[in-house]
């Protein structure tokens, strides 16, 4: 009797809890069920069992919130693609220390070097391409040829 007069004030209730009308018809209806699993068909313990029903939904709703909360929060760690086992194979030493070496430079460095020397990517073509302008491209491509190098020499 309680679910049928109470049912439709729960969910408006815990709809404006949660924000959402599905997530409110789950919260109410394991509420219900929470009441029936530990008191079974006999309200008679209970003093209020309307307001006991209603705390149960609040409880409910606000566990339905933290879930959500921890869920938006969580943040998967960034995992880099590991080279595929055919550069390790193909190619000979030389070249791996000069990827290694490569792969330790910033990401603009990168991109740099890789538009510049491996698509033969003209100047104007690679600020067109980043954003950059010749400028910063010209001394972006200065520094990390000078970092390329220093890493290559101190590889032993």
């Amino acid at each position: 009797m309680l679910y049928r007069h109470r049912r439709l004030d729960l969910v408006r209730l815990a709809a404006l809890l949660v924000d959402d009308i599905p997530t409110a018809e789950d919260v109410v209806q394991e509420a219900f069920a929470g009441l029936y699993r530990r008191h079974g068909n006999t309200l008679d313990s209970i003093a209020d069992p309307e307001a006991y029903v209603r705390r149960s939904v609040v409880n409910t709703s606000r566990d339905v919130l933290r879930r959500r909360r921890t869920v938006r929060a969580y943040i998967p760690p960034r995992i880099l693609p590991a080279p595929p086992p055919e550069e390790e194979i193909l190619l000979k030493e030389e070249h791996q220390e000069v990827l290694r070496a490569l792969r330790l430079l910033t990401m603009r460095q990168r991109e740099v070097l890789v538009l510049r020397y491996w698509s033969n990517m003209s100047e104007a073509d690679i600020a067109a391409a980043l954003g950059l302008s010749r400028g910063a491209v010209k001394s972006t491509a200065s520094r990390a040829l000078t970092a390329l190098a220093r890493r290559l020499r101190e590889t032993p």
